[in-house]
């Protein structure tokens, strides 16, 4: 197994040693997963508590959207230039100043006196969550040369992922409702602290191929091209014409410089990233289906959120309670996970998560204005576990199919289509759910048409606009709002259901077994060795992929 691959003497450079106990391995599994907890956790754990942070700071509307919005910007466009700089200059280094820049800018952020500070703090927890989350995902890599055991790890870690994500806004709504909303930031501190004394001291350094200059330029390229179509996608998502200097234009030039880069990289002898990668139906394929689940299914949460607090009046620790059967289930997914890869193999296992996805979210289409908690909780629970079961296969098809040298690139690679499809996410079903939503509010009896447009902006905005009206006028918008939302929200689930079957067609380009492209890796890494050991450094595979496949 992979404890003797680790350690003999195939063992390369860029390979840890391990025991051959294999207990190092699973500790250092352990820290990569509390320290990924967290940033997950940051991702939404900020949701419940805008109410809090309008009535303290008074940021003025753009202000609150970069509040919340800056994180993940700023952590997507920075993935690949953190994920290829760890290949460089070492994982380890880059995950343990991604730690104390963390914990630093949460402290910032828990005691910012007002909306600026606030957002340049959170601006650097964008910064170092692009450092964390590459750099977990290629570490593991690293450390689990065997892909059986790997696809374990990879289970616990995206398990680990998921649930830092759901239980975010669980969280979130216990601290807001017991403490003060910057008590959001403030459990991040002792916990970055002890993950940098505790990684220092357990975490293994690794790197791949350091031939050749850093291409920083190439670098800043890409995060810029990814900044662009994030920024764009996230003004689409909140509401601005798709057609404008703040919508289209960054989508264009990001777009641009993404395929300045691509070209970049395929003219360079050291490339950042080896563009043949995506030439591997494997590779190509497991990152398109992560943009596809994302795409989907975030900005759905997102409105199933609204739904459990507009609609049905929970506060927000009831509505992250409502949530924990999605959590439970996915974590029963990435625990399951390796043996269902095994048992059945990527091909089947995306396509299926797809399927059974698509499944429960045609389930949830029975959700009405009156609660069916029921229904809920078994549409979620297949919801967790078809979209965790699609995920863990294709990170783990995408990340086996890379070579080990080039694993923060391929991890970037993963983290920013994750985060992409995220953003797109949001501002498609978003888009659809304005669409269906705000013709149900033009004409209400007893309404105003001024007040009619201004709560068809959203369901909060008829809400607040119907706080003004008299007792029957009232009583009408508030029904007729609602009732318009659950009509979008039926429309939105449709279209994210849409787009999950057309994922499961996708998916089917995967190899049938989850063995085929690691011999392919080693068919290649002996192709190599027979050329000669210039040959197989061009290639990216030879030795390092004798050692990915643990045997």
């Amino acid at each position: 197994m992979s404890g003797t691959t680790a350690s003999g003497s195939g063992r390369t450079a860029g390979v840890p040693r391990l025991s051959s106990g294999g207990v190092n391995r699973w500790t250092v599994l352990i820290v990569l997963c509390v320290s990924l907890l967290f940033v997950a956790l940051d991702t939404t754990i900020l949701y419940v508590a805008v109410p809090s942070v309008t009535e303290d700071l008074r940021p003025g509307p753009v202000e609150l959207l970069w509040i919340v919005d800056v994180y993940p910007l700023i952590a997507a466009s920075l993935l690949i230039l953190f994920g290829t700089l760890g290949d460089r200059v070492g994982r380890r280094r880059i995950l343990l100043l991604g730690y104390g820049l963390f914990g630093l800018a949460s402290a910032a952020a828990a005691l910012a006196p007002n909306p600026q500070i606030l957002m340049v703090a959170r601006a650097l927890l964008g910064i170092g969550g692009a450092m964390i989350m590459p750099a977990t995902l290629s570490i593991l890599r690293q450390v689990f040369p065997d892909r059986r055991e790997r696809a374990v790890a990879i289970g616990v870690w995206s398990a680990v992922a998921a649930v830092g994500a759901a239980v975010g806004p669980v969280l979130g709504g216990f601290l807001v409702e017991n403490f003060w909303w910057g008590s959001v930031f403030l459990i991040n501190i002792p916990m970055m602290a002890a993950m940098l004394l505790i990684g220092r001291w357990l975490l293994p350094e690794s790197r791949g191929e350091r031939n050749g200059p850093w291409d920083v330029i190439g670098a800043i390229v890409a995060a810029l091209g990814v900044l662009g179509i994030v920024l764009g996608v996230k003004r689409i998502g909140s509401g601005a014409a798709v057609v404008g200097p703040t919508t289209l234009l960054p989508i264009v030039l990001g777009v641009a410089l993404l395929i300045l880069f691509v070209r970049r990289q395929r003219r360079r002898a050291h490339p950042l990233i080896d563009m043949r990668l995506f030439a591997r139906p494997a590779f190509g394929t497991s990152v398109g289906c992560i943009v596809l689940a994302m795409l989907a299914l975030v900005g759905l949460q997102l409105i199933a959120v609204q739904y459990l607090q507009l609609v049905l009046g929970l506060s927000p620790l009831e509505t992250g309670l409502r949530m924990l059967p999605l959590v439970f289930a996915a974590m029963a997914a990435g625990l399951t996970g390796s043996k269902m890869l095994q048992a059945i193999g990527p091909r089947a296992m995306v396509s299926l998560g797809f399927v059974l996805t698509a499944a429960a979210v045609l389930c949830l289409t029975a959700m009405s204005a009156d609660d069916r908690p029921w229904l809920l909780s078994g549409g979620f629970v297949l919801l967790g576990f078809g979209f965790q079961s699609t995920l863990f296969g294709a990170y783990e098809s995408m990340l086996s199919e890379a070579p080990a040298e080039q694993s923060g690139g391929a991890a970037a690679i993963g983290e920013t289509s994750y985060q992409l499809g995220a953003g797109i996410g949001v501002a498609l079903l978003g888009s659809v759910m304005n669409a269906a939503y705000a013709p149900g509010l033009a004409h209400v009896g007893g309404v105003a048409d001024k007040a009619s447009r201004s709560a068809a902006h959203s369901l909060g905005e008829a809400y607040k606009v119907a706080a003004g009206l008299g007792p029957a006028a009232r009583a009408a918008l508030r029904e007729a709002a609602r009732d318009s939302f659950v009509r979008g929200l039926h429309v939105t689930l449709v279209a994210s259901a849409v787009l999950l079957l057309v994922g499961a067609g996708i998916a089917l380009r995967l190899p049938r077994r989850a063995a085929e492209s690691t011999e392919r890796a080693e068919a290649e890494g002996e192709t190599a060795q027979a050329e000669g050991p210039a040959a197989g450094a061009g290639r990216g595979s030879g030795e390092p992929a004798r050692a990915t496949s643990g045997r």
